[in-house]
């Protein structure tokens, strides 16, 4: 349900959720599919990602060269993305062109053609884009930081898959997990724009979805705690710590965005003002929240200077234990006029509030952005410093990535 969108669903068991925004000049469409990489079995890991790149290498009557041709003709943007939870196939395009380009993501998700020839291909395009994520010193600990979160289970390893998994996979195995996954009441049509609900939904009933097999129930796993160490070589160390938080449809969500934004939200945070600005021990920190479907993490992220890993260490160490006495109204007020300029000013993009409708796969009840600004406002300060305690009480995942002279110090900081 939907307190300020417009939602119907379809017989096929497509939902079809509609924000008119009658002034704006283009519409963005998103196809959700209520899969991801937690979904996939250890033989088809990396495959829902794998189909996010083909179903662009030709679908319906187009082969690869005439769907990329016809994308561009029609001048606005095409992309996809896969995440732990979710796979999503989203278009901007002028509001005269939206039922072209339904009909071009209705083509790529129910009939696209994944050529062997082409899998072949991509596989080596989707092992560059693991070496990028190698390369990249945040990511790479990022991943390993959420491998030791969830061990032994589909939310700890990589989207991306391996490149071992992906050498056995075929083109003929992305296409089972196509038909097993990708319809029926598993996907979600959403629509922001100058559009009119009506419109949509004859669009869609006019498009044959295929149906598919029930999801495997979720089973949410508590979040591991410990110290990892990782040994890299690089300018910068770096430093991350979780523990367990809400999930994604909570209640309690507005009270979390408040102390995340307090904690690590912006420049006038608690972390940003105790490590960079009083101590100038890192260009890079911040706070960040992870909700899904059925758990979720908060936690620090943290780079800076190999010599200065201890002392900053320490630093979040003290930064956690004085946060909730050092919780005032003057900050309260201060994050929820932050929080309340980013949730209205998202109102204006097209393209945002496509991707929050997506979010309806989660939500029983998705409110309005003006709705939620009103939920931030009524938070009182007592109740948020005794939440945050409750939170910073549970159990942490440690990780700390630098080289092997660096990370004897380090360890002994969190020994202490």
């Amino acid at each position: 349900m939907t307190s300020y969108a417009r939602e119907t669903e379809l017989p096929s068991g497509l939902r079809v959720i509609t924000l008119d925004m009658p002034r704006a000049q283009s519409v963005a469409l998103g196809l959700f599919a209520d899969v991801g990489s937690r979904d996939e079995a250890a033989v088809m890991h990396g495959a829902s990602h794998a189909l996010e790149h083909m179903v662009f290498k030709g679908a319906g009557p187009w082969d690869v060269h005439a769907l990329s041709e016809r994308l561009d003709a029609l001048g606005g943007n095409a992309n996809a993305f896969t995440s732990r939870e979710r796979t999503c196939f989203h278009m901007q395009v002028l509001h005269e062109s939206w039922a072209e380009a339904l009909e071009l993501l209705a083509a790529m998700v129910c009939s696209p053609h994944l050529p062997e020839e082409e899998w072949e291909k991509e596989r080596e395009v989707i092992y560059s884009e693991m070496a990028m994520v190698e390369d990249a010193p945040e990511e790479w600990v990022m991943d390993q930081h959420v491998s030791a979160l969830f061990p032994d289970h589909a939310l700890g390893r990589s989207i991306l898959g391996t490149r071992s998994s992906l050498a056995t996979l075929h083109a003929e195995d992305l296409r089972r997990h196509l038909e097993d996954n990708y319809g029926g009441s598993r996907l979600l049509l959403a629509a922001a724009g100058n559009i009119r609900h009506e419109s949509l939904v004859d669009a869609a009933s006019a498009i044959h979805w295929r149906s598919a097999s029930a999801r495997t129930a979720r089973t949410a796993p508590s979040p591991s705690s410990g110290v990892q160490t990782l040994s890299r070589e690089g300018e910068q160390a770096h430093l991350l710590v979780s523990w367990p938080c809400i999930h994604a449809a909570a209640e309690e969500r507005p009270l979390a965005w408040l102390a995340n934004q307090m904690l690590g939200g912006g420049m006038s945070s608690h972390l940003f003002r105790e490590v960079r600005e009083k101590r100038g021990l890192a260009y890079s920190i911040a706070s960040h929240l992870n909700l899904l479907s059925d758990v979720g993490t908060w936690g620090i992220s943290c780079s800076c200077s190999p010599e200065h890993g201890r002392r900053c260490i320490d630093v979040l160490r003290e930064v956690l234990q004085a946060f909730p006495q050092r919780l005032n109204e003057r900050d309260l007020r201060r994050a929820k006029s932050q929080l309340r300029v980013q949730l209205r000013m998202g109102m204006d993009s097209v393209e945002g509030q496509m991707l929050y409708l997506g979010s309806r796969l989660d939500d029983p009840m998705l409110r309005s952005p003006v709705a939620w600004t009103q939920a931030v406002d009524r938070v009182e300060l007592d109740e948020l410093i005794g939440w945050v305690r409750l939170q910073l009480c549970k159990p942490t995942l440690w990780t700390v990535a630098a080289s092997e002279e660096q990370l004897p110090a380090m360890q002994q900081a969190l020994q202490a």
